[in-house]
This record gives structure tokens, C-alpha cells and sequence, in this order.
């Protein structure tokens, strides 16, 4: 007899899953079907009954039979050759089911656990939920929880914080923070007593202003001294050379650099002649010859004589001088210039006598803007000469001009007179001689506009 086919001596194990609210996982028994040790028809005594014996790794089967009408007409089907292995592998597929059987399962028995683990899962989640909002009450409840109540007490208007701020910061308490720091900012910056005040007493002998006024002291007395021995030294050298033959010729090389300097900005030529002859035969007269631009000049060769006087002269002998001296030299107007020790009275810092220009300049500390002022003075009644046959100059414009010019001049021959050795004082002076400097070239601008005007009228 033959029994069940290898194929269906065992129904495997199919678990099965439901979807739901809970997921329970379904498994049906396994059904194993038992191959018959024997031939279930062949009772006979003689019949051997099936023996199975294991030889180390190996399965040794003796006259098994199995009777199964299905299981023969599947074997029929296929080779001969084919019918010990496929046997072999039916042998071995239910061997392998019977060994991943295991247990037979019950599945309402483990559904029931599910559910009950799954009850007493949310019985305690339900309890921790309500634990923990209990402890966040707890804490963190408005005005009953106790992080509130901990920040009200430190934090609130009459907390600790509050309460140790108004103590550090109240100054009408003296051991407070403020109220120390007062008291110590007073010891160093309030009243005569303080250390400050002391430190900066110039007064007190261990101060350190002390110790600079000193310093300050000696060495404004140092530049004193040093000062009375340059104007001494100064004073004799002038009086040395006031008595000598060089005494002039100084004072020519010193026109000839600041006439030099003026020439150069107005594009002008200057020519040192005191000692060449002129157009007069064997006169040297006219130190100094300024010849003016030509484009100036609209292409004329117009001049201004310069004398140089470091000696006392009459007026009369100094018209005579500068008439002969622009005859001499071809100039049309003639310029004096004198030193503050012989310039005639009435005359400084500049004048203007008919057609000449008078000028007084200190060797000592000579004024570039006096000389530069008198110098473009007759260049202006140079070049008035040029048009006055053509034009009428306005008069009175140029004469307020010049009044303006000799103000100016004045005011800083004044103020050099009170100059002292003091910095700040020397500063201010300064500052004031170059806003007047300033003010006597505008005046001069003002009468080179008008001559310019009446020539272009």
C-alpha cells in the first residue's frame, strides 16, 4: 500500500493578520499527516516491517513502502531514472516540515493575552498621563505652581532681587554700594581736599604739577636768557655794521631776495644795477630795475626804478635822487625803500608823493607784505601811465584803496611792537599778520580792478 503523497503529508503553518483598532496575529494548527511504518493491506506475518537506521551524517531506509494511487501516477509521469531522487526528495521535504512545525499553537489563547497586555498597556499610560500633568500642575501651574511662586519670590516687585537692588543702589544708606561710591568719588574728585584737587595743585610741593611748574619755570627762564642773548648779539652786529662801509650792501642783498620773490609771482624781471651806468653818462643811479610783464604792459617797456636808502636824506634830495634815477633807468615811476632807522617821518609803512611810492622796511625783521605792496602800487601807477591819456582813472577809488593798504600796514607794525616771547601770544599775533596780509592784497587787488577797468574802458 502506498500512503499520501511527500507533498501532502504536511499542510505548513500560515499565520494570518487582521487590521483593526488592535492588530492580532491569527495561526492555524498544523495538520502532519503520519506515513504508515508498514503496508496498511499486507498483514501477512512474513512481511518485514520498514527499518530506518543512521550511519554518522546519513539516513539509511529499508523496504519502505507507501501507498498513495496519486503519488504513483505522479512518479509514472516522469523517467525511471528520476524516481530515486524525486523520492529521496520527498523524504527530505517532510523531514524539514516536521522539524519547523514545533508546538501547535492556540490562537484564542494568545489573542487573549494580546488583549489584556493591550488593556493594561493603556491603563497605565492613562495613569502616567494623568500623573504627569498632575506634576506640571504642580510646577508649573499659574500662581499655584511652584516655578511661579520661586520667580514671585525672587524676581517679583517685592522679591529677594528687588529687595537686594534697592538695598545695593540706596544712597541715602552709607554702607550701600552707591552710597560707598560716593563717598569714594568724593575723597578723589569733590572740594580743595580731594586728590585730585591735590595732585593737580600746582602749589603743593609733592604734586606733579608741582614738579612741572618748576620745569616750566626754568625753561621759560632758559628761552628768556636765550632771547636777551640773541637781541643782544643782534644789537651789537647792527651797531657794528651801522658803522661800517657794508652796512648798505646788506641791505641791497636783502631787497634784491624779496623784490626777487614779488618779481617772480607777478612775471615781472628785476635787474640789480647799482653798479652799472645808465642812460646819463657816468650815473649810476637806480639800484634796482623792475621790468614789468609785457603782456602786462601790452607790449610796452615799462619800468619802475627801486632805491635802496640806508642813510638819512632830506625829501628834497630824495626827489631829486628818484628823478634822476628813473631818467637814468627809463622808468616811469620810482620806488624808495627805507630802513626803519632813516625813513623820513610820515612815510611809514608806505607812501605815495606824486608819482613815486615811498616804503620803510625793518632789516631786522623785514614784512614781505609791506614790500609786496609797494611794489604793486607802482606797478599799478606804471601802467596808469600807459592810459591816462586815454582814459580818466578814477582817483578817489584808488586813493580809498591805498588809505585801506596803509591801515592795514599800521595795524601790524603795531602789533609787532607788542609781540612778546610768550608761544600763545606769538601765535595769536601771527595768525593776526596773515588775516591782515591778506586784507592788504585785497586792497590791491581792488585798485589793479579798477586801473583795469578804466583801461578796458
Amino acid at each position: 500500500m502506498i500512503g499520501p503523497s511527500p507533498e501532502r503529508a504536511i499542510d505548513a503553518v500560515t499565520p494570518k493578520v487582521s487590521h483593526g483598532a488592535d492588530i492580532v496575529a491569527g495561526m492555524e494548527a498544523a495538520v502532519i499527516r503520519h506515513l504508515p511504518s508498514q503496508p496498511s493491506r499486507d498483514t501477512t506475518p512474513t512481511a518485514r516491517p520498514t527499518r530506518v537506521s543512521l550511519a554518522g551524517e546519513r539516513i539509511l531506509v529499508e523496504r519502505l513502502e507507501v501507498h498513495d494511487p496519486g503519488l504513483v501516477a505522479y512518479l509514472a509521469e516522469r523517467p525511471a531514472d528520476d524516481h530515486p531522487a524525486l523520492v529521496e526528495r520527498a523524504l527530505r521535504i517532510g523531514l524539514l516540515a516536521l522539524q519547523d512545525a514545533g508546538v501547535t499553537v492556540n490562537v484564542d489563547v494568545v489573542r487573549g493575552e494580546f488583549e489584556r497586555l493591550v488593556r493594561r498597556t493603556e491603563v497605565l499610560n492613562d495613569r502616567a498621563a494623568q500623573t504627569l500633568e498632575q506634576t506640571l500642575r504642580t510646577n508649573f501651574a499659574d500662581g499655584d505652581g511652584r516655578l511661579p511662586r520661586t520667580l514671585e519670590r525672587f524676581l517679583g516687585d517685592r522679591g529677594a532681587l528687588r529687595a537686594m537692588v534697592d538695598e545695593l543702589f540706596d544712597e541715602s544708606k552709607r554702607d550701600s554700594a552707591i552710597g560707598r561710591i560716593n563717598r569714594m568719588l568724593e575723597s578723589y574728585f569733590d572740594g580743595d581736599a580731594s586728590k585730585l584737587a591735590r595732585l593737580l595743585d600746582p602749589t603743593r610741593m609733592n604734586s606733579p604739577m608741582h614738579q612741572f611748574r618748576l620745569e616750566m619755570t626754568e625753561g621759560f627762564k632758559a628761552v628768556e636768557e636765550r632771547l636777551v642773548a640773541i637781541e643782544a648779539a643782534a644789537a651789537a652786529r647792527g651797531a657794528e655794521r651801522a658803522r661800517s662801509a657794508a652796512k648798505g650792501a646788506d641791505f641791497e642783498d636783502l631787497l634784491e631776495s624779496m623784490l626777487g620773490e614779488v618779481a617772480r609771482g607777478a612775471g615781472d624781471l628785476l635787474d640789480r644795477t647799482g653798479t652799472e651806468t645808465g642812460a646819463v653818462v657816468k650815473s649810476k643811479k637806480g639800484d634796482f630795475v623792475l621790468t614789468l610783464d609785457p603782456r602786462l604792459a601790452r607790449g610796452a617797456d615799462l619800468r619802475v626804478v627801486v632805491e635802496a636808502k640806508d642813510r638819512p636824506m632830506s625829501m628834497r634830495a630824495i626827489r631829486e635822487e628818484l628823478r634822476d634815477a628813473k631818467e637814468n633807468r627809463g622808468a616811469a615811476i620810482g620806488l624808495v625803500v627805507f630802513t626803519t632807522a632813516h625813513a623820513p617821518s610820515g612815510v611809514a609803512p608806505f607812501h605815495v608823493l606824486g608819482d613815486d611810492v615811498y616804503c620803510v622796511i625793518d632789516p631786522a625783521v623785514p614784512e614781505p607784505a609791506t614790500l609786496e605792496a609797494a611794489v604793486r602800487l607802482a606797478r599799478l601807477l606804471a601802467l596808469a601811465t600807459l592810459t591816462e591819456h586815454e582814459v580818466e582813472v578814477d582817483a578817489a577809488a584808488v586813493r580809498v584803496s591805498l588809505i585801506g593798504i596803509r591801515e592795514q600796514l599800521e595795524a601790524i607794525r603795531q602789533m609787532k611792537s607788542q609781540l612778546t616771547s610768550m608761544a600763545g601770544v606769538s601765535r595769536a599775533v601771527t595768525e593776526s599778520l596773515d588775516a591782515m596780509r591778506a586784507g592788504i592784497l585785497a586792497r590791491v587787488v581792488e585798485a589793479e580792478q579798477e586801473l583795469s577797468a578804466s583801461s578796458a574802458g
